[in-house]
């Protein structure tokens, strides 16, 4: 085995993931747990303390399989940390907990206008901001001296390092506190004093610094473990996709996919976009790169969605194109959202239109649902050229095959392989040209029309959508 090994460590939604890959990117070992849901005083947080023992314990089983040389953090966006004295200060709010109107309301007046932020309003605590103004209000020490702020991937950089810092990705996803245009804060963040208690920016591929005593002696790892600075999980994946082959120089679209499905355009080199064209009332948003520049972006919460339908697995390789001719004749649809407040339609009460007969109809139905957001995100940010998809969802023969059959004027493809886009967008930040394990394979449509089923599918969406959402009013 090569003596550097790198270890990606993946805390989505979901689930938390830490994986093993050698110098030539193949993967070691991989091992998954997911993330329970921890309430306490009428709220909800992140399972910190649940995490943190898990990961110990699988570092531990790792330092046994080889040499390993750097961890690369990555998280999901919509969750910070205050860190005071050297310890975590307050539990990480997760962004699934509501926020009262009566807070909300003046936050939305404070905050930054949509086109210089990209950030639109969304539910819950999926703006970072409304966080911070909800622990300003609600925990008197919050504004006590010598707090610090950090981004969920560098929550875990500071667990394994004890060095603190900020990173643009996860600043500037949807949180109302980065200005992507401007590359720097919002008039919210500085007004509020928020900017100045963030811990110094720092790039994603920088190390931080090496492993601290405490983790050497929990894991039996080297203290000369580098800990890189890590990054928005979305990110990691449009970072990876970027460097295979045959994509260079073209105009490329990634879907991320699992709990949530993130469509994040790249235009090809010397491509602008007009943000007047991003409309903020449908879950579009503006994200930010590794190298600080702007992506335009659509998303809905896929992955959950089918959870809630509790529909047959879409998985199967063993789906009948009887059952889909069926389907598709008969205009039996999953309708949006299911959960509302995000997706292109997100005050839409979501719901079957017919009803799927089996479990395996389901599935079908609940594949073409997918591949209709996807599509209808893929538009609302007008991507063109290459999509990749990558996640979990990429293993869904019957979703990506309708998405190809409803994009013929894009080249779909998957990632088939040992690494995704996300963990080999982790990788690259460790070694810039580590070989991808993966390999891109074209996607064919499936073998059938569905440009009628498509039409009724948004004519019934569209006209369950008020014409103005809850939360585009605030959008200024």
């Amino acid at each position: 085995m090569q003596p550097d090994c790198v270890v990606v460590f993946d805390v989505g939604k979901t689930l938390a993931k830490l994986s093993l890959y050698d110098a030539s990117g193949a993967c070691v070992c991989e091992r998954r747990r997911y993330n329970a849901r921890v309430e306490g005083h009428q709220r909800l947080w992140l399972d910190t303390e649940g995490i943190d023992e898990w990961a110990a314990r699988v570092l531990a089983e790792f330092s046994k399989l080889g040499r390993i040389g750097a961890i690369v953090p990555v998280a999901h966006g919509a969750a910070a940390a205050v860190i005071r004295n050297g310890r975590l200060a307050h539990p990480v709010s997760d962004y699934e907990d509501e926020v009262l109107p009566g807070l909300r309301a003046p936050y939305d007046l404070a905050r930054d206008p949509f086109e210089l932020t990209g950030s639109p309003v969304l539910p819950g605590g999926l703006n970072l901001g409304v966080q911070l103004w909800r622990l300003e209000r609600e925990w008197p020490q919050f504004n006590a001296a010598g707090t610090s702020i950090v981004p969920w991937p560098q929550y875990w950089a500071w667990r394994l390092s004890g060095v603190l810092a900020s990173e643009v990705t996860s600043l500037g996803c949807h949180t109302d506190l980065w200005r992507p245009f401007e590359q720097g804060p919002s008039a919210l963040a500085r007004t509020r004093g928020w900017w100045d208690r963030f811990a110094p920016l720092r790039a994603a591929d920088e190390v931080l610094g090496e492993l601290t005593g405490e983790w050497v002696a929990r894991t039996g790892l080297s203290k000369n473990v580098r800990v890189y600075c890590g990054v928005h999980d979305s990110n990691a994946a449009l970072h990876g996709v970027r460097a295979l082959r045959g994509l260079a120089g073209r105009d490329v679209t990634v879907l991320s996919t699992g709990t949530w499905f993130v469509v994040m355009r790249a235009p090809h080199p010397g491509a602008r976009f007009d943000m007047k064209e991003i409309p903020a009332g449908r879950d579009c948003l503006v994200n930010v790169d590794v190298a600080g520049e702007a992506v335009p972006s659509a998303r809905f919460m896929g992955g959950r969605e089918i959870e809630l339908m509790a529909t047959g697995d879409l998985f199967t390789q063993t789906w009948s194109e009887g059952v889909l001719s069926e389907l598709v004749a008969a205009k039996v649809m999953a309708l949006p959202t299911w959960t509302r407040g995000v997706g292109p339609y997100p005050e839409a009460p979501g719901k079957w239109c017919g009803k799927p007969r089996t479990l395996e109809a389901s599935a079908v139905a609940a594949a073409l649902y997918l591949a209709l957001m996807v599509d209808c995100c893929l538009d609302l940010v007008k991507a063109e050229g290459a999509l990749v998809v990558e996640g979990r969802f990429a293993a869904a023969e019957i979703f990506v095959r309708a998405l190809a059959a409803l994009r013929p004027q894009m080249s779909l493809y998957v990632e088939r392989g040992a690494a995704d886009g996300l963990i080999h967008g982790a990788l690259r930040l460790f070694t810039p040209d580590v070989p991808c394990a993966g390999n891109l394979t074209h996607v064919l449509p499936l073998p059938c029309d569905l440009s009628d089923y498509k039409a009724q599918w948004r004519g019934r969406a569209q006209a369950a959508q008020p014409q103005v959402s809850a939360y585009s009013a605030y959008a200024h």
